[in-house]
């Protein structure tokens, strides 16, 4: 009997399709670069050369490295830690059936630290724009 094991071809290397993917990609990021820079528009103008500080002026100060105001960036990883304590709820959700009630209960007892966090960062006035 002359029976075939296999038809799929052997790779040599299992690393072949990897770099074909990151050679893909890598050809993506220079073509998008390369078009954009070639059909854009190329009207320059001195607002659009200017520092972009959050919606404000750009000062003097911060420039030289003196002290800037900081609370778009302290709401920025306030949003951050709370997205990221979000995300665990997703595993959770998935395997509610299988956890039972230890799981209902330890995610009530994360629900309830996250919300702890976030009633002490809004009494705090960590959300406050002004």
């Amino acid at each position: 009997m002359n029976s075939k094991i296999s038809s799929v071809p052997v790779t040599s290397n299992p690393y072949v399709p990897i770099l074909v993917l990151g050679a893909i990609g890598f050809g993506f990021a220079a073509f998008s670069i390369v078009a954009g820079a070639l059909t854009g528009p190329k009207r320059y103008n001195r607002a659009k050369l200017d520092a972009y500080e959050c919606g404000i002026e750009p000062s003097p100060q911060a420039a030289e490295g003196g002290r800037f105001p900081v609370k778009y960036f302290l709401t920025a990883m306030l949003f951050i830690i709370f997205d990221i304590e979000i995300v665990f709820l997703y595993p959770w959700a998935v395997s509610f059936d299988a956890l039972g009630l230890f799981g209902l209960i330890e995610m009530a007892i994360f629900i309830g630290t996250v919300f702890v966090a976030y009633a002490y960062v809004w009494r705090r006035g960590g959300l406050e724009w002004d």
